[in-house]
């Protein structure tokens, strides 16, 4: 067995966002995750009517259990115990800490399921984090401390499987086609939004962009080819007059369409696994969109459980726990241990958060 150093970390604890799996679950988990917001009762209905147009069932659950499954198999010589908690969905992360508290859990790692720097895809997780601990808090019991390892959007182990699924989705199109563009897909944020990403502002776009260069340019090492490539945005929600990161998928299809391109290969790059944005707005929205346009479609897969990606989280502990080697592919990385107070700030006001650097952090 390998061995940790003194004090050793316990558990490692998934954390992800979470979503239903029987249509009876989902009306319920929208309204947790627009909790707040002031989303209408019809725009909530419009998605569920999505959700009920792929089996009521969000894909993101199991995929979670299938990674789960994978990285315990990674990291089972390490002497942790491996959790998973959620976001918005069962099992929720004040059950699951709550638990490990019961049980004696003293230090935690959390391996977060979003990659790169924002708001919605860091620091709210590490605010819930914060808040899941409150509740364990006020259950009477000792919480454990918390660390979120790293973000590791430009790591091997991420990045390298989005190279072979686009290749794979390359070698799929029709023999035929000519005028092949590749579109890495993110979920779109609001301007202002992007604009103070990361420690120095504009850190999603950023990272995004180095991502989607890193893929494209071994795909095109790999086939000798030279595809034109761009990044892409999808999922925008909010009232039109709000400016959210352009362009859109599908605004860049229609586009693409007139200028004599006849396939599409879209890769997912801001998501770790498929679930409802990428089932839904790629591989059902978008890729009706390229057949009314009489182009190809084929999406590149996700890193979900691929061996490469499963091994990255093992890594990371290792990192923390270790001394390990830190990679990253891009200029930039890798990324530190903890988040600037400054980081990512939530827009509604600063509240506690895990893994900050600084003063009164409520963990390492």
């Amino acid at each position: 067995m390998t061995q940790l150093p003194a004090e050793p970390y316990d558990t490692l604890l998934l954390v992800s966002f979470g979503g239903p799996e029987r249509m009876a679950d989902v009306l319920p988990f929208l309204r947790h995750v627009t909790h707040g917001r002031d989303v209408p009762p019809e725009r909530l209905a419009a998605v569920a009517a999505q959700y009920e147009a792929v089996g009521g069932v969000s894909p993101l659950n199991a995929a979670n259990r299938r990674l789960l499954a994978a990285i315990q198999a990674k990291v089972s010589d390490l002497g942790l115990a491996v959790a998973w908690g959620n976001r918005h969905a069962e099992p929720f992360l004040a059950d699951t800490l709550t638990a490990l508290a019961t049980a004696g859990s003293r230090r935690v790692l959390a391996f977060v399921t979003s990659a790169y720097s924002s708001y919605s895809g860091c620091r709210q997780y590490r605010e819930e984090l914060a808040a899941a601990l409150g509740v364990v808090r006020a259950a009477g019991l000792q919480p454990p401390t918390v660390d979120r390892l790293r973000q590791y959007f430009d790591h091997p182990g991420f990045v390298e499987p989005f190279v072979d699924s686009t290749l794979a989705a390359l070698a799929g199109l029709p023999s035929g086609s000519s005028q092949v563009r590749l579109l890495f897909a993110t979920h779109s944020l609001p301007v202002a939004a992007a604009a103070v990403c990361g420690p120095a502002g504009g850190a999603y776009v950023a990272q995004h962009q180095a991502v989607a260069a890193l893929v494209a340019r071994r795909v095109n090492a790999e086939t000798g080819m030279d595809y034109g490539w761009e990044l892409v945005f999808q999922s925008r929600s909010g009232p039109p007059r709000v400016p959210w990161l352009e362009p859109d998928v599908n605004d860049r299809i229609d586009a693409l369409a007139q200028t004599g391109t006849d396939a599409v290969v879209v890769v997912p790059i801001g998501f770790v696994s498929d679930h409802m944005e990428v089932v839904w707005d790629l591989d059902t929205v978008a890729a009706q969109r390229c057949r009314a346009a009489g182009m190809a479609f084929a999406r590149a897969s996700t890193p979900g459980t691929d061996a490469r990606f499963a091994g990255m989280v093992r890594e990371l502990v290792l990192e923390r726990t270790a001394g390990g080697a830190r990679r990253a592919l891009s200029p930039g990385g890798p990324a530190p241990d903890r988040c600037p107070a400054s980081c990512c700030p939530n827009p509604a006001g600063r509240l506690p958060a895990v893994g900050e650097a600084g003063p009164a952090t409520l963990s390492g």
